[in-house]
């Protein structure tokens, strides 16, 4: 039961190489399950994984071999998760972030199929790639492009359709970020507070020493291991904290997000050297919550959804306590993630209204600590900093993005005045093996919208 769990809990309740460790830490104890090989993964291609051509969960019932369940089954396991990514309120107990029906923007359109045809060259690579080419290699799902605010590139694939909810991934760190900045802005929340003084349930763990600005630009020196390949990974334990499955009746660890994040202890100096560690992102969720007094995902409907003219409400994963993922948690469809990149583009301004406070925008525009994100060493972004949970390229066109594992990203290049949303079920979790092909593609696109009249 245990070894079940702890596979259920994998996608749930981590943001991180997801499937390296199902691949690299599972398949020899959990026998009853079946696991593709890494060659067998990444022998089958874009167009050979579509789980419209395997029929995953097709018929009334799917065939046994076609089907999709927890927790007999690894859903996130390659091809599965290409299925998964868009069905995961069907998978997991799930909370809504709820639109507002008065306010819907509707995205003008004026398609650009040329953009197909534009060519770059991948990072180390020798021969050119066209933006067509790129979606099958990256194993696209979905993609948009907005260009002065009109789309002018659509795209659905794989299980995507336009009002299907997609797992953003990682992609919800951003929104935590966001909704921090907004309290700052609003004067409910000091950047600058000790984690202590506003959760003492965090005094004796390594945040409580922390500011909340060290806890929003994952600056806090932590000791947590995110190592998947290791089965005794802190990360394993968090994630099995968090598993919404009855726990054994022998467990004896903590039961939630909010418990184990008080076992936590510090190494190091805080404000030094960039973490990319997901229990940040839960932090930052208990911060909202305690300072709001209110539940993630309504604090995230009444200070984003409701104003950015979302068409659909969202969801976002919980914890066995009914706690929302805030690392990770949050599907959506591709429209609506364009609408909240459009008004982050914008400043916070959506159709000449401030809908969301333009000094939280500023701030996270303005990147971080570029030495501190150096320390890290992510070879795909070198000279890039992160800022409130938001990542920057410090590129001539002044990007940033929100990005997630498996190819998520909101894109944003403010020179270009271009928004990409591409959601995606690439076989690699990690960004780096994605980033090669896309952030050339990216920054084609961008020179391309540019030189248009």
């Amino acid at each position: 039961m245990k070894d079940i769990n702890r596979v259920f809990s994998t996608y749930a309740f981590l943001s991180g190489f997801l499937r390296r460790v199902l691949m690299a830490s599972t398949c020899v104890c959990l026998c009853s399950i079946s696991l593709a090989s890494p060659t067998a993964q990444q022998s089958l291609s874009d167009a050979e994984s579509d789980p419209r051509k395997l029929e995953l969960m097709q018929g009334f019932p799917p065939p046994v071999d076609k089907r999709i369940t927890l927790p007999d089954s690894v859903f996130f396991s390659f091809p599965n998760l290409r299925w998964s990514v868009c069905h995961m309120r069907e998978l997991l107990p799930t909370a809504n972030i709820e639109r507002h029906p008065d306010a819907y923007n509707l995205l003008p359109v004026d398609l650009d199929d040329a953009i197909d045809d534009i060519a770059f060259t991948p990072i180390d690579a020798e021969s050119s790639m066209t933006w067509r080419e790129s979606l099958a290699h990256n194993y696209t799902d979905g993609i948009l492009i907005l260009h002065r605010g009109r789309i002018v590139y659509e795209r659905y694939r794989g299980c995507l359709t336009p009002d299907t909810r997609h797992a953003a991934m990682s992609m919800t760190k951003s929104l935590t970020g966001l909704l921090a900045e907004i309290l700052i802005a609003q004067d409910l929340l000091d950047e600058n507070a000790k984690v202590s003084a506003i959760i003492p349930e965090l005094t004796e763990s390594a945040f409580g020493s922390a500011t909340v600005r060290q806890v929003m630009n994952m600056t806090t020196a932590i000791q947590y291991s995110e190592n998947y390949a290791d089965p005794n990974a802190d990360i394993w334990q968090y994630a099995y904290a968090a598993n919404p499955l009855p726990k054994p009746d022998d467990y004896a660890g903590p039961v939630g997000y909010f418990e184990y994040l008080q076992t936590v202890q510090q190494q190091g100096e805080h404000g030094q050297v960039f973490g990319y560690k997901t229990v940040n992102s839960d932090v930052l969720g208990w911060i909202l919550a305690r300072t709001s007094g209110k539940s993630y995902n309504h604090l995230a409907s009444e200070l984003v959804w409701e104003k950015i003219g979302a068409k659909y409400s969202a969801d976002i994963t919980v914890d066995g306590l009914g706690t929302p993922f805030a690392g990770g948690g949050l599907s959506a469809t591709l429209q609506d993630l364009a609408r909240l990149g459009f008004v982050v583009l914008n400043r916070g301004y959506s159709n000449g209204v401030e809908v969301i406070p333009s000094d939280a925008i500023n701030s996270i525009m303005a990147g971080g600590d570029k030495s501190a994100f150096d320390k890290a060493g992510f070879s795909t972004m070198p000279g890039g900093s992160y800022q409130s949970m938001w990542w920057h390229f410090h590129n001539a066109n002044g990007a940033f993005a929100a990005r997630g594992v498996h190819g998520q990203t909101i894109y944003i290049a403010p020179t270009a005045d271009m928004v990409i949303v591409r959601l995606a079920s690439h076989p690699s979790a990690a960004n780096s093996v994605i980033d090669p092909t896309s952030l050339p593609a990216y920054e084609a696109v961008a020179q391309y919208l540019m030189a248009l009249n």
